[in-house]
């Protein structure tokens, strides 16, 4: 008995731990954004209660290219899929890292030959010539950005819709204040808990939302960390 109190307790100290490491790499703090939750949602309050302090992971970038380029070959496909290919892609460059001009540099039947569509093809040369003519710019230029530019600039490059620059905008940049209505999960999150008949449209969630700004973001992780929760909650 004392055993197993004594492993959940370290797991719960580890989950802490490494919660707080993540929390130090974000420009806004776990903490206060679930404070705020609370505060502005009491349904949240019961929910974060329930599941814990946010375990966000952020995955900061040096440059936009490689992970929006990542977004491209990983969309429509399986992880295992997505993954295979990613790693053909990569081994068409010097040391694995791709560069705009090295992918221009690439033929189609180089990009196709290691599993791209021709559709993606087409999409990974919009990014790269995009990248070049500062359409996306560098990341310190990104970084001084309103999210809402940032989405405007992403989403005009062939292949990368809202989700796709919405994830960019929380992992990557770690940005506090998104909530990607589009994606199924969320709305499902949303239905799960607060004991819905069915997920609200994208439009309804993202006006009941608005109470949840400016940590839209630790909101969004909730929503999926429900649904989780739920064994995928897709029933």
């Amino acid at each position: 008995m004392d055993r197993v109190v004594l492993d959940g307790g370290m797991s719960a100290l580890c989950a802490e731990i490494a919660a707080l490491h993540n929390a130090a790499m974000l420009s806004w703090n776990i903490k206060t954004a679930a404070a705020h939750l609370a505060d502005a949602d009491p349904r949240f309050g019961e929910i974060i209660e329930r599941i814990g302090v946010c375990r966000m992971k952020l995955h900061p970038v040096t440059q936009p290219f490689p992970s929006l380029l990542h977004a491209i070959v990983y969309q429509q496909l399986s992880g295992k899929a997505a993954s295979t290919i990613l790693g053909r892609v990569l081994a068409l460059f010097p040391r694995k890292a791709p560069t705009p001009a090295g992918l221009l540099a690439l033929t189609d039947e180089q990009l196709r030959g290691a599993g791209m569509s021709r559709g993606k093809v087409l999409a990974a040369r919009d990014l790269a010539e995009k990248v070049l003519d500062g359409s996306v710019p560098k990341l310190p230029a990104l970084k001084r950005m309103d999210d809402e530019e940032i989405m405007e600039r992403l989403t005009a490059v062939r292949g990368i819709g809202p989700w796709s620059a919405e994830m960019f905008l929380m992992f990557r940049l770690g940005r506090p204040d998104i909530l990607p209505v589009g994606d199924l999960a969320i709305r499902k999150g949303y239905q799960i808990g607060w004991n819905k008949r069915k997920p609200p449209d994208p439009k309804a969630l993202a006006k009941y939302g608005r109470r949840w700004a400016p940590y839209r973001t630790a909101a969004a992780w909730y929503l999926w960390a429900i649904v989780d929760e739920d064994g995928g909650g897709w029933d």
